[in-house]
C-alpha cells in the first residue's frame, strides 16, 4: 500500500464485486480478505459501497445497459463491476462527483484495464449529463432490485406482501444483541452502557433483547471479553423460548453453527442432562466453541458430523427429550444482512434443499424420544423450505403432531418476514412425538 497504483479503493471494491458476481463466492468469503486490503479508515467506505451495489444490482444494471453502446468483453468483465460502483458512488452515496469519476477511472489502471479508462470516464459523465437516474425502469422487478428467481418466488408466496418484503430487504438491520443473564443483568448492561456513551435500547418483548442505536464496535461494548452478550438477532432469540428446555433434558442442536441459539439453550437452562451440537462444517464448529468459550458456558458438547449420519455422531443410539432443528435454508429472510444471497442463488437449489430438509427432519425424529418435541426452524420465507416442508412431514409421518410453539404463542408454525418487529424473516414450527400405547 506504498503508492497510490497498489492502493485504490475503487479497484478493491470492483474486484470483490466480481468475485461475488461473477466468481460466486459469498461476501462472508470476500469481505473479510477484502477488508485487509484496505486502512482502517477506508474499512466502512468499503462496506457501504460493496453491499449498495449488490443491493440496488437491478437497477445499477438498467442505468449502465442505457449509457453502453456495446457490452464490454468477458476479460474485461471486471470494468463493468467497476462502473457499477462509479454510478452507485454518483446517485447513491456522499461521495463528491469528481472524486467518483477520477478516482473510478484511475482504478483501470489498477485492475489491468487501462484501455477503458476513457470509456469508463465517459460512462460516469454521461450519466450525469443525461441525469440517467431520472430514468425509472418499466419492469417491477428491477424497480424491486430483485433477481427474477426471487421476484418470482415471492410475488407468488406474498402476492399481498413482496412489495413490502423487497422495501424491508433492502435496508440496513439493527444489531440486536441478547444478554447472557449467567454473567450479567441487563440493567447492568445498560447502565454501562450508558455510561460508555452507546445509546441502546430494552426490547419490550423479550426482556434480555437489547438494541443498538447506532453502529458500533462491538468488540468495544463493555462486557464483549466477560461474555455478557452475543449479538444475535431477535428473530433466532425465540428459538430457545419455544424450545423450552426443562432440567435434566437431554437436547440436541442440529446443524448449530455459529452456535447463537445453542449457547441461548445452555444460558437458559443450565441444568441440562446432556446438550450436544451438531455442525458438518468443521471451521464452522469452531465458532461454536469459540462462542461458548467467550461465554463461559459448560457442559458443552459440540460434533462435527453430518445429521444424517446417525451412527457416526451418535453410536449409543441415544435419544432426545427436545431437538432443535436449524435446517440448512436459502437463507432469504437474512438478505438485508446478506444480499449476496439474492445473486448467488438459483431457482433449482429451493428444491434441493427442499430435499435436504426432508431427509434431516426424517433423520432427527428418528432420534427423538416418544412425547419428546421437535423445534423446526428455519431463516427462510419461502413456503417451499417451511410451512410445505412440514406439511409434508406431517402427511408422512404418523406419529407426529403439531402443538403450540409457546404459552404466549399458540399458533403451531411462525412466519416472521423481514422487517416485523425489526426482525429477519424466520420460520418456527413445533412438533411432538406420539407416545405409544
Amino acid at each position: 500500500m506504498s503508492n497510490a497504483k497498489q492502493y485504490n479503493l475503487r479497484a478493491i471494491a470492483a474486484q470483490a464485486i466480481y468475485g461475488v458476481l461473477e466468481q460466486r463466492k459469498s461476501l462472508q468469503e470476500v469481505l473479510p480478505k477484502t477488508l485487509e486490503k484496505v486502512k482502517e479508515q477506508d474499512k466502512a467506505w468499503l462496506h457501504e459501497m460493496l453491499y449498495g451495489v449488490l443491493r440496488n444490482l437491478p437497477t445499477l444494471q438498467f442505468w449502465l445497459n442505457g449509457l453502453l453502446q456495446s457490452p464490454i468483453k468477458p476479460d474485461s468483465r471486471v470494468v463493468e463491476h467497476l462502473l457499477y460502483l462509479g454510478i452507485y458512488q454518483l446517485h447513491f452515496s456522499r461521495v463528491s462527483e469528481y472524486a467518483a469519476v477520477s478516482e473510478t477511472v484511475s482504478a483501470c489502471d489498477n485492475l489491468k484495464q487501462p484501455h477503458l479508462k476513457k470509456l469508463v470516464n465517459a460512462v460516469l459523465r454521461n450519466f450525469v449529463r443525461q441525469e440517467t437516474a431520472k430514468s425509472i425502469p418499466k419492469e417491477e422487478r428491477i424497480q424491486l432490485n430483485l433477481p427474477k428467481w426471487y421476484y418470482k418466488k415471492i410475488k407468488q408466496a406474498y402476492p399481498e406482501h413482496y412489495r413490502d418484503i423487497a422495501g424491508n430487504q433492502s435496508a440496513k438491520a439493527p444489531i440486536w444483541l441478547r444478554i447472557n443473564q449467567t454473567k450479567t443483568t441487563v440493567d447492568a448492561f445498560l447502565a454501562a452502557c450508558s455510561q460508555a456513551g452507546i445509546e441502546c435500547s430494552q426490547d419490550e418483548q423479550l426482556p434480555e433483547t437489547i438494541k443498538l442505536v447506532n453502529n458500533v464496535n462491538i468488540q468495544a461494548l463493555p462486557g464483549f471479553n466477560e461474555g455478557w452478550f452475543s449479538v444475535q438477532d431477535k428473530a433466532a432469540q425465540h428459538a430457545a423460548d419455544y424450545l423450552a428446555a426443562q432440567p435434566n433434558d437431554a437436547i440436541l442442536d442440529a446443524c448449530a453453527a455459529p452456535g447463537g441459539k445453542y449457547c441461548h439453550i445452555l444460558e437458559a437452562q443450565p441444568q441440562l442432562q446432556t446438550c450436544i451440537a451438531l455442525e458438518l462444517d468443521a471451521v464452522r464448529a469452531k465458532n461454536i466453541t469459540e462462542n461458548t468459550e467467550r461465554l463461559g458456558l459448560s457442559n458443552t458438547d459440540i460434533r462435527v458430523a453430518d445429521a444424517n449420519d446417525i451412527t457416526s455422531w451418535n453410536p449409543t443410539g441415544q435419544l432426545f427429550d427436545k431437538i432443535l432443528l436449524d435446517a440448512p435454508c436459502s437463507a432469504t429472510g437474512i438478505i438485508r444482512r446478506h444480499p449476496d444471497i439474492m445473486w448467488l442463488r438459483k431457482g433449482p437449489d429451493i428444491e434441493q434443499l427442499s430435499g435436504l430438509q426432508a431427509q434431516i427432519l426424517d433423520s432427527m425424529w428418528s432420534c427423538l424420544k416418544p412425547g419428546g418435541v421437535l423445534l423446526y426452524a428455519t431463516c427462510s420465507i419461502l413456503p417451499e423450505e417451511n410451512s410445505q416442508q412440514i406439511a409434508a412431514f406431517l402427511s408422512r409421518t404418523t406419529d407426529a403432531s403439531a402443538i403450540p410453539l409457546h404459552e404466549s404463542f399458540n399458533a403451531t408454525e411462525r412466519q416472521i418476514l423481514p422487517g416485523e418487529s425489526g426482525m429477519d424473516g424466520f420460520y418456527y414450527a413445533k412438533l411432538q412425538k406420539a407416545v405409544a400405547e
